[in-house]
């Protein structure tokens, strides 16, 4: 704490009486060392020094736009990445506005505003061409499909379905993504960036696993690992082993997938990455239950619980109980597999997960019946129950640790964002971004169900709020432009203006249409809104994608049914 103090009393006497060229230049240097907190607050003393020099103020604008994403502070990013869209067209800076188009609509992605965000990437497209801006048109294309990537994800997410199976409406945005994937993939060998060329290959594997597509997504998440090992890239060739045992699972390829799996988890614990050992575990324990190696199921799934309880994920911990209930149940270990699923209630009713609780209920109803009890027999079992050991190990298991499923591509681009994990089958900084969901253009505050008459009067008091908001524009001087931080003659910027205005720029109705964005109170509030589908339990590191899991899940439950039908008698503890 006293660090803390000290810290912050030697940045206000750099502070004081500072230049805003000197307090920028410091903030950037903060940024740059990983102190994005400190580095806003010089950005924004900065701004309240004032410059007169348009350069420097866009400058920080767009600096400040990205530590505010950096810091999650995702409005304030918004807002500073349309000052800097503003004065690069008053400039008339055709290589900033593609700049900070691109940089807006990744924030309005991360919002879960993904039309705008379309419309924001495709103005860094059309710009990016116009300049022959190769490397900006690349990242274009890139952030397109991540956002068509991510609308289709999140649109997804309202049903329950595996990869392959989602509506036409998702279907049709992860084509779109494959699309621009596809163009980023062939620019990028145009321009000979393998390092780019892997991103796209990892990106290309997603989509299309989701598509359903499974061999064609391996194909691609093959290349992806050749690319990651020409790197040394451990962290890419790890994403890109868990892929491909992700898609080896849907193909019913189980040997082949756990053997990606195993080396997700060498690779993880390399890396030194507990949750992905973790998750590695979980899956190994899942694919193995679908090979029918119930005792190996069991010691993965025992392994994944411990670094669940070790991370304090409790919701890892659940679905660990879930997992090894099912085992023992199959296995016949009536007593042990009791108790997880009383444990499992337990979890579920802690973590108010409706379904778990639901499916925990289920379990324990058929093993009492199984079993001869009633619904209060039976003292509870304690861990020191289960103390006695399963069964030898087995001498190939005592290398492996614990095997972890690996999601997206990670990627920094250090001229627009800080990706950010995602997760639907992926944890990839920039696809993270993509994953991070919120309420949409017609969310509510609450998970009921939308009620189509306030959606209409929603609309209705935006458009009018627009109309108004474009008549006051109309009337107002070109001088009254919002531009903190500009201490220099408003004459000055209202002769840019005019120029710029005689100029015909393009699209003013793009530009207009993100000044209404920013003006609405009722979009500002619904950006901060959660996600609106159907609820789900609180994060989980140590658990991997729900679309693996839903399948093992299915698979599970139906082998299990199969086997529950004729469980064996009751055998006591250690047996």
């Amino acid at each position: 704490m006293d660090d803390s103090n000290a810290s912050q009393q030697r940045n206000k006497k750099k502070m004081d009486g500072s230049t805003c060229m000197e307090l920028a230049l410091e903030g950037e240097r903060l940024c740059k060392a990983g102190d994005c907190r400190a580095g806003v607050a010089f950005f924004e003393a900065a701004i309240q020094a004032g410059t007169d020099d348009l350069k420097t103020l866009t400058a920080i604008y767009s600096q400040l736009g990205n530590a505010y994403f950096y810091l999650g502070e995702y409005s304030k990013a918004m807002q500073y990445h349309k000052h800097d869209l503003t004065l690069a067209r008053t400039m008339q800076d055709k290589m900033g506005e593609a700049k900070a188009s691109g940089n807006l609509g990744n924030t309005m992605k991360v919002l879960g505003r993904y039309d705008e965000s379309l419309l924001c990437c495709k103005r860094h497209l059309s710009v990016s061409r116009e300049l022959g801006d190769k490397v900006g048109e690349g990242r274009a294309l890139y952030n397109l499909a991540n956002v068509y990537h991510s609308k289709g994800k999140h649109l997804g997410r309202s049903g329950n379905q595996d990869p392959g199976h989602f509506p036409d409406a998702v279907k049709e945005c992860l084509q779109k993504a494959v699309e621009y994937y596809n163009e980023n993939l062939q620019l990028m060998v145009e321009l000979g960036d393998r390092s780019a060329q892997g991103r796209a290959c990892g990106n290309l594997g997603n989509t299309h696993y989701l598509l359903g597509n499974f061999t064609q997504a391996i194909s691609y998440h093959q290349q992806r690992l050749k690319i990651a090992k020409e790197f040394g890239d451990k962290a890419a060739e790890r994403r890109a082993h868990s892929n491909l045992g992700n898609a080896h699972v849907f193909l019913g390829q189980f040997e082949t997938a756990a053997e990606h799996y195993k080396r997700t988890l060498v690779l993880a614990q390399e890396l030194g990455d507990r949750a992905m050992e973790a998750q590695a575990c979980y899956s190994l324990g899942n694919t193995y239950t679908l090979l029918r190696d119930l005792p190996a199921s069991v010691e993965y799934h025992m392994r994944h619980m411990q670094i669940a309880q070790e991370l304090n994920d409790t919701v890892g911990e659940g679905r660990a109980c879930w997992s090894l209930g099912n085992a023992h149940t199959a296995m016949g270990n009536n007593e042990k597999a009791l108790y997880y699923a009383q444990r499992h209630l337990q979890i579920s009713q802690q973590i108010e997960d409706m379904a778990g609780l639901e499916t925990a209920r289920m379990n324990l109803s058929d093993l009492r019946r199984a079993m001869g009890r009633d619904a209060g027999d039976g003292p509870e079992l304690t861990d020191s129950t289960l103390s006695a050991p399963l069964r030898p190990r087995r001498q190939s298991m005592d290398n492996m640790d614990l095997l972890k499923t690996s999601n997206d591509e990670s990627f920094m681009d250090g001229d627009d964002f800080l990706d950010q994990l995602t997760r639907f089958q992926s944890k990839r900084m920039d696809d993270q971004r993509c994953s991070l969901t919120v309420g949409g253009a017609g969310g509510s505050s609450s998970g009921s169900t939308p009620d189509p008459v306030k959606d209409d009067l929603i609309d209705l008091i935006q458009g009018m709020q627009s109309r108004r908001m474009d008549e006051q524009r109309a009337d107002l001087p070109v001088c009254d432009l919002d531009l903190p931080g500009f201490s220099g003659s408003k004459d000055f910027i209202q002769r840019l203006s005019v120029a710029s205005d005689a100029d015909g720029l393009p699209d003013d109705q793009f530009f207009d249409m993100l000044i209404r964005c920013q003006g609405s109170r009722l979009d500002d509030q619904r950006s901060v809104l959660p996600e609106l589908s159907v609820p789900h339990p609180p994060p989980a590191p140590t658990v991997p994608d729900e679309d693996f899991f839903s399948l093992i899940q299915r698979l599970q439950s139906e082998r299990i049914e199969d086997q529950r039908s004729a469980l064996p008698p009751s055998k006591t503890p250690g047996d």
